[in-house]
């Protein structure tokens, strides 16, 4: 992560907890593609380096092998966006979570919560 995304994490998002959200949106990407499911749990270091410790991190897994066509049957996805829109997020993680940031950028201030987007390498 460059010094730019790191300068925004301050203290008030360390005292919140670090919410990971891992989905992939069907069954068998989550069994074909293991190695985006490794990288997306592996962000779980990525938050204890930008200073969470580890009981802070939160892993939402629920929506694995779920489409996201519809939000509403996305159980972990709703528990984020509670979680986000009552403040107790300093910061959420995920790959390729271009639609969550849109959903989440709505409910979040910029000095509420740090979003950390990692996009997969297609090389």
């Amino acid at each position: 992560m460059d010094n730019e995304k790191h300068e925004k994490v301050r203290p008030e998002h360390r005292a919140r907890n670090a919410y990971l959200y891992v989905r992939q949106s069907t069954l068998r990407q989550v069994l074909e593609n293991t190695e985006s499911t490794k990288r997306q749990y592996a962000l779980q270091d990525r938050a204890a380096a930008l200073g969470w410790d580890a009981q802070q991190i939160v892993v939402i897994d629920s929506d694995l092998g779920q489409s996201g066509a519809s939000a509403s049957d996305r159980e972990g996805f709703q528990k984020l966006v509670t979680e986000v829109s009552l403040g107790r997020a300093g910061i959420v993680l995920g790959l390729e979570v271009s639609r969550l940031a849109q959903q989440l950028d709505r409910l979040a201030s910029a000095d509420r919560a740090v979003r950390v987007d990692q996009y997969a390498d297609p090389g």
